[in-house]
């Protein structure tokens, strides 16, 4: 495959995840990174183009601008690639939509289900895709879990545990933490631990189950004084089917750097995953000792083969299974193939439908709401 034109909206100088995105871009060599704006402020903007190697008649202060701009070109992006605070990603995909470019968005999909119905209905008029970057779901050993759960290992799923669990947040951050600023303001990020870390769990819940949600009870919290945004969510979950879940999400259990754990227990069997230890899934059966499966074992399916690179025994995690989802996405765009795993409008419309269920039920003392 010809590497595809990427261009980017977010993450110039000072940014965390905009690096992680132009890293999993290239792995595969899938995309040439060419365009983008890369801050609001237009020297800034200018700075980091030119830091990356970015021709200067390719940088762009305004999103909009460099939309139309790109489109017209002959050489104009394939894709672009939104690295900003949430309550950006709406309107910036929206309009490179309306140009028919496609889009590989970072999580939640946009910070108010207002914006996600909106991109929605852009999404589902454009003739560009949308893809969603929950980047747990490239995991080797979670397509395998997923695998077996859809082949039947598990049997009926009867219960879904998935914890995210990390302590940046205890106490109030320095003020000049732009990481933390930004997430901790409700106008920006929609919400706190629910959105920011609590949408990974839902989704890797759902995506690896198969399930669901019909309702859901939520209490959010904040422990910190003067919070404004939650820093601790316990959800329940009922899904289609009669089988229940438990979510927690927090970013002020001390002890826990990215403790992001998946135990999905059916009627025959049991998965659990641990994402500090991704390589190892482990598989009960009813009765019988657990059996450790390894990404490069022999009991390794094809779906987790499919998105290994790296020979067993070497540590793959993070930064590869970005990529996997950038490299699927290239597929899609270039009609090379359909992967069933992408995550696309639909799961991101759930997603921001979910952290909204969530505030509501607990604004309303952990009523149960209706997702269905």
């Amino acid at each position: 495959m010809a590497p595809l034109k990427l261009g980017m909206v977010g993450g110039g100088q000072g940014a965390f995840i905009g690096g992680v995105h132009r890293m999993a871009a290239r792995l595969d060599g899938c995309f040439d990174l060419v365009a983008g704006a890369f801050s609001s402020d237009a020297a800034r903007a200018h700075a980091s183009a030119a830091e990356l190697g970015i021709d200067a008649d390719r940088s762009y202060a305004d999103f909009s601008e460099m939309a139309q701009a790109e489109a017209a070109r002959a050489d104009g992006i394939d894709a672009v690639s939104i690295v900003t605070p949430n309550h950006l990603h709406g309107p910036i995909a929206e309009a490179f939509l309306t140009q028919g470019i496609s889009v590989i968005c970072d999580k939640p999909m946009t910070a108010t289900l207002e914006q996600a119905e909106s991109l929605t209905a852009a999404a589902e008029a454009s003739k560009g895709h949308f893809f969603l970057t929950h980047n747990y779901t490239g995991y080797p050993m979670i397509r395998q879990a997923r695998q077996m759960v859809a082949d039947g290992a598990l049997g009926a799923i009867r219960i879904v545990e998935a914890d995210y669990l990390q302590d940046w947040l205890s106490h109030a951050p320095d003020a000049d933490n732009k990481q933390a600023k930004w997430r901790l303001d409700a106008a920006q990020s929609g919400g706190g631990a629910i959105g920011d870390i609590g949408t990974h769990a839902y989704n890797l819940a759902c995506f690896v189950s198969g399930l669901r949600t019909s309702s859901l009870s939520a209490t959010l919290t904040s422990h910190v004084a003067g919070r404004l945004v939650d820093d601790d969510a316990r959800i329940t979950l009922q899904f289609d089917g009669g089988a229940r879940g438990h979510i927690w999400a927090s970013q002020v259990a001390i002890g826990n750097e990215n403790n992001l754990t998946l135990a999905v227990y059916g009627e025959k069997g049991s998965l659990r995953w641990a994402q500090e230890n991704p390589n190892v899934l482990w598989f009960a059966k009813l009765g019988q000792a657990p059996q450790m499966i390894t990404r490069g074992g022999a009991a390794a399916s094809l779906a987790a083969a499919a998105v290994t690179r790296i020979p067993a025994g070497h540590p793959e995690g993070y930064l590869e299974a970005f990529a996997t989802l950038y490299r699927e996405a290239a597929e899609v765009i270039t009609n090379q193939g359909k992967s069933g795993a992408i995550i696309g409008i639909e799961d991101g419309l759930d997603g921001v439908r979910f952290v909204d269920a969530c505030q509501r039920s607990s604004r309303d003392g952990a009523s149960w709401i209706d997702l269905r």
